[in-house]
């Protein structure tokens, strides 16, 4: 169960993190990325980034890849922007949640459309 301080360091983070790739980070690799989530651990020692990435499978996981070598600039970033007894460690995750949304969507347009004939 996460409490409200990791829940509101979790939300900075994602607003920093989106400013900093917004602003910051000139990588090519890395392409459109929109921060979806971000989960803290309880110690508030890690700071999971959940991203979506536009594009086909290979070009997502570059992204990610690219993203996480950029981690440490990207933490020196935040704690220059928030203040905290500790940083997180920032690691990135390819959030797949609207893939499974529109591969459920599909499938029950599929199974409407076998009811109708």
């Amino acid at each position: 169960m996460a409490t409200r301080r990791m829940i509101r360091v979790g939300e900075l983070i994602k607003r920093e993190i989106a400013d900093i790739l917004c602003r910051e980070i000139k990588d090519p690799r890395i392409g459109f990325v929109t921060v979806s989530n971000v989960d803290v651990t309880r110690d508030l020692r890690m700071a999971f980034v959940k991203v979506s990435v536009l594009g086909d499978d290979e070009s997502r996981q570059q992204a990610v890849r690219s993203l996480n070598s950029a981690a440490g600039f990207i933490q020196k970033e935040l704690s220059s922007r928030i203040r905290l007894r500790y940083m997180p460690k920032v690691q990135f995750r390819l959030d797949t949640s609207v893939d499974d949304f529109m591969h459920i969507t599909q499938l029950l347009a599929e199974i409407k459309e076998g009811e109708e004939q």
